[in-house]
């Protein structure tokens, strides 16, 4: 995450070198009385940092089947909190420390040591409870917001220095100079009032999300004996989220309230943290590891296993094996659309494009809402080069998920696959400014503009863009002024 770090360190600077801005002087940021953003304020700038994130930090995993999952329980979790309109959005982060943590506006970052480490799925949805919690109790919000003489600059930065912190708490701590470096330094840890507060919620979350409440505890509880083993080892969610030993009873306590019941792993849950496994070390390491789990049969699922174990192979350009492998996992009809994404990427692998295609239309019959398969079936198109097909594809999704960046992309990819370089230069337009890069976005406008192979309504429609965009433009920066 060093570029992101190096980013965070110098605008936290920055705005700490500021002198504080008269209240008069601020942009609407919410109820002073209630000392929290509002929540408009709070997306904005959890959209923001996740900018930060996704296109800038290396550290961020583009995987659509590890993204589905976790929006896929998220989702499930978010549904049964408190505060279920509120909108959130999970990503993984490629770091193999155990760590979780919520931004402004309801962006969770998930680590994927933190899903290795579960050792059952309610375990993973006890720690995801807890942070969704954050969010709809506004922890962050009343946490950065502590006084009417900060700026959105100042806060923003704040936010993104409470996001190194879960990562790295010497890059917070570095960058947090000056007058206000005391109370800035104080928010990068939730209070022992908002951990218990979070607990609770959560807690009363995941079980009506249908989990087991006792995950929450025994993740929390394996927690603290690891740091006990290992002195001055605390993990970076233990330091970001203090763990008394008063806050681990008041969660036992919950638990004996509750009958027990028994709450199977999802498949998904099984072949996600398979497929994270195949992806740690060499292609040649994943194989020997999951050949060996499988030769020894020490797998919590054999399917997930050789599901794994497929995923090597693939890594490693063994084609053959890998389909013989999946062929194996699917033996249990486990069913998951991450099953049926592998073969037709198998077959594609292996020249077969017809079969890739029907699988990947039958699975999207069955699993019509997973992204990763609308991925899949357009990223298919475009490397067959059916750029026609592709684009009708594209244009399709994007009437069901118009702010879907990746199915932008894919169009624009399409167009240049076709020539058409005026609308290739229209859809990357749109890419940018998903992005939050406007200034990019009226550029790549101008491009459109000059290509000259539109046709008089399409010029038309580029014009009204560039309209829309540089008016965008100019109230950004005038936002900017007042921050």
């Amino acid at each position: 995450m060093r570029i992101f770090q190096r980013f965070v360190s110098g605008l936290l600077a920055f705005s700490l070198a500021m002198a504080p801005l008269r209240a008069n002087d601020l942009p609407e940021l919410g109820d002073v009385a209630s000392n929290e953003l509002s929540l408009a304020t709070e997306k904005k700038i959890g959209q923001k940092i996740m900018h930060e994130i996704r296109w800038r930090d290396p550290a961020y995993l583009d995987d659509p089947d590890v993204e589905a999952y976790l929006n896929q329980i998220g989702g499930q979790l978010a549904a049964a909190s408190n505060d279920p309109g509120l909108g959130f959005y999970f990503f993984p982060i490629n770091d193999q420390s155990i760590n979780a943590f919520a931004m402004p506006g309801g962006y969770i970052g998930v680590h994927v040591g933190l899903i290795l480490s579960a050792q059952s799925e309610s375990e993973l949805a006890g720690v995801l409870a807890h942070e969704i919690s954050h969010v709809t109790q506004r922890h962050i919000s009343r946490q950065v917001y502590n006084s009417k003489q900060v700026g959105m600059a100042s806060m923003l930065a704040m936010g993104l220095a409470l996001l190194a912190a879960r990562s790295n708490g010497q890059v917070a701590s570095a960058a947090i100079v000056g007058a206000q470096a005391g109370a800035i330094s104080s928010q990068l840890a939730f209070s022992r009032d908002f951990e218990r507060e979070a607990d609770r919620m959560g807690f009363d979350t995941l079980g009506k999300a249908g989990f087991d409440v006792r995950g929450m505890g025994a993740f929390f509880e394996r927690l603290q004996k690891s740091v006990r083993l290992y002195e001055n080892n605390a993990t970076v969610y233990l330091r970001t989220h203090p763990l008394t030993g008063e806050r681990l009873s008041d969660i036992q306590n919950r638990e004996q309230a509750v009958a027990y019941r028994q709450v199977v792993d999802s498949a998904d849950f099984l072949l996600t943290r398979a497929k994270l496994r195949a992806m740690l070390g060499t292609a040649e390491e994943a194989v020997n590891d999951f050949e060996g789990l499988l030769r020894d049969k020490k797998f919590a699922s054999e399917s997930a296993a050789y599901f794994g174990l497929s995923i090597a192979q693939v890594r490693n350009r063994e084609w053959a094996a890998a389909e013989t492998s999946l062929l194996n996992a699917q033996k249990f009809r486990m069913p998951s659309a991450m099953l049926e994404r592998q073969m037709a990427e198998i077959k594609l692998a292996q020249g077969d494009s017809a079969k890739a295609l029907a699988l990947y239309h039958e699975a999207m019959v069955r699993y019509p809402l997973n992204q990763a398969l609308i991925y899949g079936n357009g990223q298919a198109l475009i490397k067959l080069k059916r750029y026609d097909q592709a684009l009708r594809f594209c244009e399709a999704q994007l009437r069901n998920y118009p702010q879907d960046l990746r199915l932008h992309k894919m169009r624009a990819e399409s167009f240049a696959g076709l020539g058409r370089g005026a609308q290739q230069h229209q859809a990357l337009a749109e890419v940018f400014a998903l992005q939050g890069q406007t200034a990019g976005a009226i550029e790549q406008l101008q491009h459109a503009r000059s290509a000259g192979d539109a046709n008089f309504y399409e010029q038309s429609v580029i014009d009204a863009r560039m309209r829309e965009f540089q008016k965008r433009l100019a109230d950004e920066q005038k936002e900017k002024r007042n921050w």
